[in-house]
């Protein structure tokens, strides 16, 4: 019994420019699929604006109203219905499974992208664009600018329409980013990726006193974060987390009252769904004064209430944390060079958070700083893995990267584009 595929997922666009969109998800539940949906909202740049989210353990209903970052990328309505499927357990039993609509959990091949292109300011931001676009998930990548300004762009790549093993997709994918850059590319070539890949896969050998620096992030009874995130931007105001063991007899109720930003309600679900803390109801309120309330109603994963005061307080103690700072951002020196270094936590699948180094390429580009190499690393601390995206800046550009001041307002501005303020 249930209901058919096509009304698992409903979308209804807003009649205006202004308006939010409405997607209704309704299937049977499983654990961290709330994180899941809200990461794949994340990944096609949408901003979820207020949500209901109610789940008997057995049967989950979603809304979320969701509207634009930004305006720039082309969004595929059809393909977001598509890939939000996928991740939903099916409601019937079919006679034969499609790996797409019934949750697979299968990893997906990757694929290494080989681009070699004339350089100019703002390019990898642009070719990022474009691989968004096409819905292809950037897993690693290494660029490489050589001496004679030409750019080798090595990018390890997922398609979240799994359709690059056919060579339709690789052959469009290839002639669409010639036809994009038209002059200033030299070669495309996509391919499986093969033993390179696993190399790609290496830790970030970070200094210790730069690790400390990124990742030494603790909060006090003032939620202060270190200087070097002080500087960059104002910390949010508060980050308040009330327990309330006594209203409900089946769950316990946390009140949340925090700074709105790009991704919170994905930061909320992610952290609940890693610490196996399951979320039942949600009231995820409309932005007021830039501020959020939310109501969660969570129990263990046995079905009851969590009453221990050690984990309700490591659980508020991490939710206040991915509040206030669920990214990473300094600026430090490696020999002679200036080194940009953006950290996001990994969910325990191993998945990174999606668009950081989308939005990463943006800032700079907007404030014209060009990039000499970039890749994306691993980082392991004592409680978690974290995403390194490391940017060798480009000393040739305008900006005085010696400056502190300087320092600090590419950090803000940095910030303020991941958060969305």
């Amino acid at each position: 019994m249930g209901i058919p595929a096509d009304d698992v997922v409903l979308i209804q666009q807003g009649s205006g420019s202004n308006d939010p969109t409405v997607v209704t998800v309704n299937c049977p539940d499983k654990f961290g699929l709330g994180c899941d949906l809200c990461r794949i909202i994340l990944e096609f740049g949408l901003n979820i604006t207020r949500a209901d989210f109610q789940t008997d353990g057995k049967w989950c209903y979603i809304v979320f109203w969701v509207v634009q970052c930004s305006n720039s990328l082309r969004l595929d309505w059809d393909s977001l219905k598509d890939r939000l499927l996928s991740v939903s357990p099916p409601c019937l039993i079919p006679l034969y499974y499609d790996h797409k609509l019934n949750g697979s959990t299968a990893a997906p091949s990757v694929y290494l992208l080989k681009f070699c292109c004339v350089g100019r300011k703002g390019l990898l931001h642009d070719i990022t664009e474009v691989l968004t676009e096409l819905e292809f998930t950037i897993q690693k990548l290494k660029v490489m600018t050589t001496p004679d300004e030409k750019v080798v762009d090595l990018f390890f790549i997922t398609d979240g329409r799994e359709l690059l093993h056919t060579k339709e997709r690789r052959d469009n994918t290839c002639g669409y980013l010639c036809d994009v850059f038209k002059e200033y590319c030299i070669s495309c070539e996509l391919q499986l990726a093969g033993p390179e890949c696993e190399n790609q896969r290496t830790f970030s050998s970070l200094p210790l006193a730069v690790a400390e620096e990124l990742f030494s992030c603790e909060l006090s009874e003032k939620e202060s974060c270190t200087q070097a995130l002080r500087k960059a931007t104002p910390p949010p105001k508060k980050a308040i987390v009330t327990v309330d063991n006594l209203l409900s007899p089946a769950h316990t109720l946390l009140q949340i009252q925090c700074f709105d930003q790009k991704g919170l309600f994905y930061d909320i679900l992610r952290t609940s769904k890693d610490l196996n803390i399951q979320v039942a109801y949600v009231r995820f309120s409309s932005n007021i004064n830039g501020y959020r309330n939310m109501d969660l109603f969570i129990r263990q994963t046995d079905g009851k209430k969590i009453v221990d005061p050690k984990l309700l307080a490591d659980f508020c103690s991490r939710l206040k944390e991915e509040m206030l700072h669920p990214l990473r951002v300094i600026i430090t020196n490696r020999g002679p060079d200036t080194e940009l270094l953006v950290a996001n936590p990994v969910e325990l699948c191993g998945r990174g958070r999606p668009r950081v180094f989308y939005d990463v390429t943006l800032a700079l580009k907007k404030l014209g700083i060009c990039i000499f190499s970039a890749e994306i690393a691993r980082h392991s601390t004592h409680d978690r893995q974290w995403e390194v995206y490391r940017f060798l800046l480009d000393e040739n550009c305008d900006v005085p990267f010696a400056s502190v001041q300087a320092r600090n307002q590419i950090m803000g501005r940095i910030r303020r584009t991941l958060m969305g303020w």
